[in-house]
């Protein structure tokens, strides 16, 4: 079970050579190591190492004795010895001369091995390992919620079964110790198993678990980093990267293991750089300290006031430094300013046609920008649009508004007798408006150099319009729409009322008697 590609002779195709998730022999996964001598001829009287590395679930791996001299290939599934009885199922991992290695970078001495491989696993075995791998998730959440009744502070995150299912090991994390006796009597009552409770740190649980890094690639603790180093944040500082815990945290929240993967390479390289860099006294002042290509050892400085910067080699600023702890001040830096090239743009050649824009990671946010603009400016258009159209109309319905509610001015005494001896229909009064001064009988003329009438003809016709006169808790009469508003009504009272205080006087006398 294997394949060529990947040094194991079979006809399997692992996950790293376009399997897509569907190899079971664990090659090219978790771990894996590579065995370059299986294509080495051995001596004739060479014998076999009789350790194999097993893989279980998790990254665990274990050696174990192959006594009968069974012939493993990697990834090959077998039956082996549990650690208390029972068996268990894992993968190949390694064979032959390289596990002896494997066992030296360990400091694992062969005496110490002693549980042994029983058989390749048959069906049954495989279908009792799948049953056992099958009941894991549901056990872990009601082992939680077990937790959570106990109240204990504590976070499990991951159960292993044993394959005889006669044995299962939970795996969990917390910032002390934890008192789970009471915990584990209740599972055992629960699961019916023997129950294995092992704490592990914050890295640990994120090798076990995996995921995928900022990086976009699988983490490195659930693909090859076996062993965890300290990480601490002077590590970024060599690095000149902000100090931003959000960003130097992985999903383990501890600092990222790759930031100590190239911090060797920096510290070779800030040994030209000088440390404690102050204020270079010069000539044209006192240049402050902005920034430092730390491999093409370059320094950027700055005059105050002055918002360009000066790059200068980081040998030349050494000297500076001496010459201003003698006393002496250094000529002024823009004479000695280092030319930097600047980026060369390379044009990007398509073996495609961008027909649609496709290249461009912000194209959605141009479209969307040119919507957003593009609406604003219909909508300021329609209220511009609006807002001259309700100046157009106002007046104009405010002045028939007036005009209904203006009563006939009389424009001669016959017709004032006239209009005198009329009544009011069905022998009513007019009402009169809440806070509204009492109409008068004799309505008064629009104003003294009003119109005055043509010939006798048209001061005998009657009038067209009558005067606004509302009935007893109804609509009011000709002339007056019932949709206008209160406030036009009452704008129309006030025209009219300042209409009757700018009339003559003389007018006004009879009018009142």
């Amino acid at each position: 079970m294997g394949c060529g590609s990947c040094s194991t002779g079979g006809g399997c195709t692992p996950n790293g050579c376009k399997s897509n998730g569907s190899c079971g022999t664990g090659g090219c996964q978790t771990m894996e190591v590579h065995d370059w001598l299986s294509n080495l001829d051995m001596p004739s009287n060479y014998k076999p190492f009789q350790v194999t590395e097993i893989k279980f679930k998790g990254s665990r791996k274990e050696f174990f004795l192959n006594n009968d001299n069974i012939y493993l290939e990697i990834g090959e599934l077998v039956a082996v010895e549990g650690p208390t009885g029972g068996f268990d199922v894992g993968h190949v991992s390694l064979t032959g001369e390289l596990v002896r290695i494997q066992m030296k970078r360990r400091k694992t001495a062969l005496d110490q091995v002693t549980k042994k491989i029983y058989r390749k696993a048959t069906e049954a075995d495989v279908e009792k390992w799948n049953a056992a791998k099958g009941m894991e998730w549901e056990t872990m959440h009601k082992a939680r919620k077990l937790a959570l009744d106990l109240r204990l502070q504590m976070k499990i995150s991951d159960v292993d079964y044993q394959a005889d299912k006669t044995k299962a090991t939970f795996f969990y994390t917390a910032d002390g110790r934890v008192d789970f006796r009471e915990l584990i009597k209740k599972m055992a009552e629960s699961f019916r198993i023997r129950i294995e409770m092992r704490q592990i740190g914050m890295r640990q649980e994120a090798g076990r678990l995996g995921g995928i890094g900022s990086c976009g690639r699988e983490l490195c603790c659930s693909t090859w980093l076996t062993n965890f180093k300290t990480v601490s944040t002077a590590a970024a500082r060599y690095q000149n990267l902000s100090l931003n815990t959000l960003k130097l945290a992985g999903q383990c929240g501890k600092l990222k293991c790759c930031l100590n993967y190239e911090l060797d390479t920096y510290l070779d390289a800030l040994k030209d750089i000088p440390d404690r860099i102050e204020n270079l006294d010069t000539e044209g002042g006192y240049a402050r300290h902005q920034k430092t290509d730390i491999f093409k050892k370059i320094m950027w400085f700055s005059y105050q006031g002055d918002e360009n910067w000066i790059p200068v080699k980081a040998a030349r600023v050494k000297e500076i430094m001496a010459m201003n702890k003698a006393g002496k001040k250094a000529p002024n830096l823009k004479e000695e300013a280092v030319q930097v090239a600047a980026p060369v743009v390379v044009e990007k050649s398509f073996d495609y046609e961008n027909v649609v824009g496709q290249d461009s990671l912000t194209r959605l946010d141009e479209r969307s920008r040119g919507k957003n603009n593009q609406n604003k400016n219909n909508n300021q258009k329609n209220n511009r649009n609006n807002n001259q159209n309700r100046r157009e109309r106002v007046p104009a319905g405010e002045k028939n508004a007036g005009a209904n509610n203006k009563p006939q001015q009389p424009q001669h005494g016959a017709q004032k007798a006239q209009q005198g001896g009329k009544q009011q229909p069905n022998g009513s009064k007019p009402q009169q408006n809440a806070g509204q001064k009492p109409q008068q009988t004799v309505p008064k003329p629009q104003h003294v150099n009003g119109p005055k009438p043509q010939n006798n003809k048209q001061k005998q016709q009657p009038q067209a319009q009558k005067p606004v006169v509302k009935a007893e808790g109804n609509v009011a009469a000709e002339g007056v729409r019932p949709e206008q508003s209160k406030n036009k009504n009452r704008n129309n009272r006030r025209k009219n009322n300042n209409r009757r205080n700018n009339n003559n006087g003389s007018e006004n006398k009879p009018a009142a008697e």
